[in-house]
């Protein structure tokens, strides 16, 4: 795949057009200033409350979805995946017209039709592979978070453009933009947070730290082993890569990493990652999220509540309270 930088998006491509943010979470606030800051009209459409309030502090002209989406000529739609559909039907389509420009950072409801957008619009997506706050970071030094752009609908003809237009105004060709199709980043996307990022990660960081403490070690030292350490062993992987991080560990580490780790996650975890692809693939998993989500969540607020309550938690709060400058 070809990177795309600075010099093969044209920022003018928005001249004359509104953008408007529907929600104002991290995302919507870092993209939203971001676009402001590189000269694009920005406004925001969102509900009374908090995000209402702290767009109307950031300087944006705020109003309801239904008004942003009257008004503008660009909706990116940045909202928790199990509400496009509703916010779509009631608030967005009634105010959609030819010409228009549907966008989102994130391609579930179009892959998995919970939005189904009328023919003469243009659907694209604008995807910072970073959450909200690096964004907005990376951008405010001078420089990008890499992104991700594509085209589901291009009924003008120059829907292409206007997604690199907006990745850079958001400062992502800066960093270098990758060019896909919204169902590659949709399955990737949902396979690597769960099965590396955080499913994955988060499963192996417990059993470590429930094995060891099960075995009688402190509990302290176990979530230093366990979990801890994680973030300085993935700094160095995200600056220099796998094999530099080999490089700056002990050999009796490195040794390690070869001998026990293949016993551990052997090739029939990658079979099962196999299978989890295949569901996410067949929207067998959008069809259980998005009924989950339907019912109220009791699963998911179940499972967040027993991880609250984890031994790993606990001791966690602790050990970072260590770190805390008094």
């Amino acid at each position: 795949m070809d990177i795309i930088h600075d010099n093969d998006a044209d920022l003018s491509v928005l001249n004359g057009k509104t953008v408007a943010v529907i929600g104002y979470g991290a995302q919507g606030r870092a993209q939203a200033l971001c676009m402001r800051d590189s000269g694009v009209n920005v406004i925001i459409g969102v509900r009374p409350g908090k995000s209402f309030d702290a767009a109307t502090q950031d300087g944006f002209q705020v109003m309801t979805v239904a008004e942003a989406s009257a008004a503008a000529d660009i909706i990116h739609i940045l909202l928790p995946d199990e509400n496009h559909g509703a916010v779509y039907e009631n608030e967005i389509k009634p105010n959609l017209a030819a010409g228009k420009t549907l966008c989102c950072s994130h391609g579930f409801a179009y892959v998995f039709k919970t939005i189904v957008p009328p023919a003469d619009v243009d659907v694209i997506m604008v995807a910072p592979k970073g959450p909200g706050t690096e964004v907005r970071r990376v951008f405010e030094e001078g420089f990008g978070c890499p992104g991700l752009i594509a085209v589901w609908q291009n009924p003008s003809g120059n829907a292409r453009n206007v997604a690199l237009g907006m990745a850079k105004a958001e400062g992502l060709t800066r960093g270098g933009v990758l060019e896909c199709t919204m169902q590659q980043e949709t399955y990737e996307d949902l396979f690597g947070e769960q099965n590396v990022l955080c499913g994955g990660l988060v499963d192996l960081m417990k059993y470590g730290f429930e094995t060891l403490i099960e075995a009688g070690y402190p509990a302290e030292m176990a979530y230093f082993e366990c979990v801890h350490e994680a973030k300085l062993i993935v700094d160095i992987i995200y600056n220099k890569g796998i094999q530099a991080m080999n490089g700056v560990i002990s050999n009796t580490a490195e040794f390690g990493e070869y001998y026990n780790g293949p016993q551990i996650l052997g090739p029939e975890v990658k079979d099962k990652m196999k299978e989890s692809l295949k569901r996410i693939e067949s929207g067998e998993f959008a069809r259980v999220w998005l009924a989950e989500a339907a019912a109220g969540a009791p699963n998911l607020k179940a499972k967040r509540e027993a991880l609250g309550e984890h031994p790993v938690e606990i001791v966690g709060a602790k050990i970072r309270s260590l770190f805390e400058r008094k």
